[in-house]
């Protein structure tokens, strides 16, 4: 028996049974997922056996953000952070550092003085590069690929109205990416975002990609955050963004990749933190697993998205799910609190899901 990605069977993609899924698409690109506390630690012991058989490729999901490592000013916690880079090397795998800027997770001391009134856009900056001296040099020749700066843009392409950008402007986007530089020569750099399948913030990120690049700084790809919903957005917007990257000289790569199963609250799309609401039961309707039908339309949703990624083999370097495991992943807590969510492809139970080799429906069969 064979177990073969149904959706391009077509190209002769198919593996002998038994064979995770960093060898399935060995030939295409990494296949890397979001680590945890519990699982860097080693406490969820699970975890282990899922990784090592499945993923060549590990992205810290919070231990490397600025709150997590960085809480006081010249307070680091590294415990977590080692954990993560020896799992990294334990499974030998491409690590990806996320992140070292972003409006999210960063403590308020940050951009303040002892008094709470803000500070100038100097010090903010050399805060900022004594962050990134720290962590990168740290780090330096163990973590592979950085993301750097995340999330600067509004859908519409228009820049962040953020604290970073309130008091520096861009400046903070451009010395971001020449202090990681200048710590780790041999690392990759990265501009991540969600919702870069909409034109206007695509060509934003593009636009500010090249903008690095002619000032003389090194940027590698563009993460295309791939936070989707069971119909949104059509799979031709992912494609045409990953064509445009590509084509402007980027390496591009689909980061934090899951798929919402659940109804969401208006104004929710993409991942902005700040829209966050309590617990509603109508937001939480599949608290004992998934009706048959949304299974079917979680199958189809994946094996589309696939279709385009394995198509595009060629321009993009990494695929990483936002997650090991549903219990894991994020999207139990965002856009709604508390809920019962199933956006990966293995379940609570640290297994594939049985209605992934489905006869008729599989993405694996």
């Amino acid at each position: 028996m064979t177990i073969c990605f149904a959706i391009i069977m077509g190209q002769g993609l198919c593996q002998q049974a038994g064979m995770g899924l960093k060898e399935m698409f060995g030939d295409a690109f990494y296949i890397g997922t979001a680590i945890s506390y519990k699982q860097a630690s080693g406490e969820e012991e699970n975890a282990w056996p899922l990784l090592e058989k499945n993923f060549n490729s590990i992205t810290s999901e919070n231990m490397l953000k600025w709150g997590p490592i960085h809480p006081n000013p010249g307070t680091y916690n590294f415990k977590s952070a080692d954990q993560f880079v020896q799992l990294g090397k334990k499974l030998n795998a491409f690590i990806v550092g996320h992140t070292l800027v972003w409006h999210q997770q960063t403590p308020k001391w940050v951009y303040q003085n002892e008094d709470g009134t803000a500070i100038g856009k100097e010090t903010l900056l050399k805060r900022m590069e004594d962050h990134i001296e720290t962590l990168v040099g740290r780090y330096k020749g163990q973590i592979h690929g950085w993301d750097v700066v995340n999330e600067v843009f509004e859908d519409d392409g228009s820049y962040r109205n953020s604290e970073w950008y309130q008091i520096t402007g861009r400046d903070y986007i451009f010395k971001a990416f020449q202090k990681a530089y200048e710590m780790d020569p041999d690392t990759e750099l990265y501009y991540n975002d969600y919702n870069l399948w909409k034109p206007e913030k695509r060509d934003a990120a593009i636009a500010l990609a090249k903008e690095l690049r002619e000032k003389g700084l090194r940027i590698d790809g563009i993460g295309m955050q791939g936070h989707y919903m069971l119909d949104s957005p059509d799979v031709k917007w992912i494609e045409a963004s990953i064509i445009a990257i590509s084509e402007a000289g980027f390496k591009v790569m689909v980061t934090e990749l899951d798929v919402d199963v659940l109804p969401r609250p208006r104004a929710s799309e993409g991942a902005d933190l700040n829209k966050n609401y309590a617990l509603d039961e109508k937001f939480n309707p599949f608290t004992e697993g998934l009706p048959k039908e949304i299974e079917e339309q979680f199958i189809k949703r994946y094996a589309d998205i696939f279709t385009v990624l394995y198509k595009h083999r060629d321009k993009i370097s990494r695929i990483t799910f936002w997650g090991l495991h549903d219990g894991a992943s994020w999207l139990n807590n965002w856009p709604v609190r508390g809920r019962t969510n199933y956006p990966l492809l293995f379940d609570r139970r640290f297994e594939i899901k049985m209605n992934l080799r489905d006869e008729k429906l599989s993405i694996f069969r």
